[in-house]
């Protein structure tokens, strides 16, 4: 007897693996400062931009008659103007039938990956703010010795009085540095299950450990390992060092540097002297080199000269309350440009802050905020339907803004 031609619906189903989210080190977020978190809500401040004060800067006079100098007030904005967003929709059928008992799921692979995306944010500071660094972005920072040199480099010019130093590894170093240093660490047992970014504390820093730090391409200078010799500076006098022409780059090059390159003027260079930073407060010599950050992209010309725009501005004259450096930028001195690497970061004094406000109530769609414990984000979720579309859509989106003063803080070059 043959088999008769059935005609039946397959029926499809799913069951829940409850497979762990891929998930990312978040402790940039979780260690930020957040004094100005909400700063929208302070008394007489407008906009998305907050002001706060920087230490003022005097010089010493050796003298016991007076010459009053002029008062500055330094100041550093936060501005919150970083707005992102996971969205998606379904009709009504593909919610009722598939997705309503699974809402749960989508929603924290939403808030999983805007986390993310803010804490990539907010790790990039230690590519655009530091002008210090250490490490050469080749050999690996390995050990116990070059974690105490990067510290020593770090105080050398000034620290805060309150220290709260922090240090960013890359999570591909940590294992060696681990190693090498035979389990030096001291964790926070209580914390460790919940932090898995903490790698521990020693010699009073702690130190933490992410795979989200920003990655810098360096220019075709650094990136062939070229050294530029100084021709001239726009500010011969020393007062003002903004900018430095330098050759030794490749002829017609439009790439021979990029913004956020690292510059060090070289030890050793035959009839030079060895050029150091002057503590940050007292203007005395310190044993920290002279490192810069390249402002702006810049090509070379026709000769292989390109013109360095530098931050911070050096300044050599005496009296001067920016006084930096000391010795005057001239002609026949040479600097190197760090490859492209890794940027871990090291800052103190609570100096890294994050502002991420809770978002408004959007009527008349429900809405819902909230901190996400795990990642320690701010999101709101709003929802509702497209009149007459079918369509039902779910907006998780959060605002955030980060900033960090250049001297409170070190850039570590890893190798890439």
């Amino acid at each position: 007897m043959s088999q008769p031609s059935n005609f039946l619906v397959q029926v499809q189903t799913y069951q829940m693996a409850q497979l762990a989210f891929l998930l990312n080190y978040g402790c940039f977020i979780h260690t930020a400062n957040k004094k100005f978190k909400d700063f929208n809500k302070l008394t007489a401040n407008l906009g998305d931009t907050v002001t706060f004060d920087l230490p003022p800067r005097y010089v010493t006079q050796a003298s016991l008659v007076a010459t009053f100098q002029s008062s500055e007030q330094r100041v550093q904005t936060l501005v919150c103007n970083n707005p992102v967003n996971t969205s998606y929709a379904f009709t009504t059928q593909q919610f009722i039938f598939n997705v309503e008992d699974y809402m749960k799921r989508f929603g924290r692979a939403a808030v999983a990956e805007i986390a993310t995306n803010i804490e990539a944010g907010v790790a990039r500071l230690a590519e655009t703010q530091p002008y210090r660094f250490y490490g050469d972005g080749v050999t690996q920072i390995s050990s116990a010795g070059q974690l105490a040199t990067m510290l020593a480099l770090y105080r050398t010019y000034g620290f805060a009085h309150n220290e709260n130093v922090k240090v960013y590894l890359s999570d591909l170093a940590v294992p060696q540095i681990v190693n090498n240093m035979q389990n030096q660490f001291t964790i926070d047992r209580n914390n460790e299950n919940a932090m898995s970014w903490m790698v521990g504390d020693w010699m009073g820093v702690d130190y933490y450990q992410s795979n989200l730090l920003p990655v810098h391409i360096a220019g075709s200078v650094g990136q062939n390992a070229q050294t530029l010799t100084v021709v001239s500076t726009n500010d011969p006098t020393g007062n003002n060092i903004t900018q430095i022409t330098c050759s030794g780059a490749n002829v017609s090059d439009p790439g021979a540097v990029v913004q956020y390159d690292s510059a060090q003027f070289n030890d050793g260079v035959s009839g030079q002297p060895n050029m150091r930073y002057l503590t940050f407060v007292g203007h005395k010599p310190s044993g920290a080199p002279v490192q810069v950050q390249i402002t702006a992209n810049a090509g070379s010309d026709g000769s292989g000269n390109v013109i360095l725009n530098i931050s911070p501005a050096l300044c050599y004259v005496s009296g001067n309350p920016f006084q930096n450096i000391s010795f005057n930028v001239v002609a026949g001195m040479q600097l190197s440009i760090l490859p492209s690497h890794r940027c871990g970061l090291v800052f103190g004094g609570d100096a890294m802050f994050l502002a991420m406000p809770q978002l408004k109530d959007q009527p008349p769609y429900p809405t819902a905020v909230s901190v996400d414990e795990e990642s320690g984000v701010s999101t709101r979720l709003t929802y509702g339907t497209v009149f007459t579309q079918n369509q039902q859509g779910f907006v998780h989106d959060a605002l955030w803004g980060a900033t960090l003063p250049a001297e409170y803080s070190l850039k570590l070059a890893f190798p890439l």
